[in-house]
């Protein structure tokens, strides 16, 4: 398969804005957690992301950008938005509201833009791993290179 056959909307997102990124495919044909995939492609668990779609109180969407490891913390994800109160977007709703499918869900080039929040960890680490936009892919960037790229924000979110 050649590489423009495996361009994904956030990979033309970021070629569109000359951000450099690598990525890596792998064999899968559903959703898989990310500490599976990290283990698959042989990833740092440190580095792999995994991106969660929210609504909040007032019924908009906010996204987030966690360690695969890690859990999100309602709380502090709903005050990094303004919101009083933020709950987990259904597994069925993924796909109607960011464009993506569960499992292949990154916060570059969704169906609209949400308030985007990267857990301020990624800070600490020279690249990050996150869904290329479809099941089976990784991109590999800068973590400022995402908040760039996703017009996001750093932020305290997870436990």
């Amino acid at each position: 398969m050649s590489k423009k056959e495996l361009k994904t909307n956030a990979m033309r997102i970021l070629d569109r804005n000359k951000i450099p990124y690598e990525y890596e495919t792998y064999e899968c044909d559903e959703f898989v957690d990310g500490i599976t995939t990290a283990d698959k492609i042989g990833l740092p668990h440190e580095q792999v992301y995994k991106t969660l779609v929210t609504v909040g109180k007032t019924g908009g969407h906010y996204v987030f950008v966690i360690p695969i490891a890690a859990e999100l913390d309602l709380k502090k994800a709903a005050k990094s938005v303004g919101e009083k109160s933020v709950e987990m977007l259904h597994v069925k709703d993924i796909t109607a509201v960011t464009g993506y499918v569960r499992g292949g869900c990154t916060a570059i080039g969704m169906k609209k833009q949400f308030p985007t929040v990267i857990d301020s960890s990624a800070q600490h680490q020279e690249y990050i791993y996150v869904s290329g936009g479809k099941i089976g892919m990784q991109i590999k960037l800068k973590p400022n290179d995402l908040k760039k790229a996703a017009r996001a924000e750093y932020g305290e979110i997870t436990f």
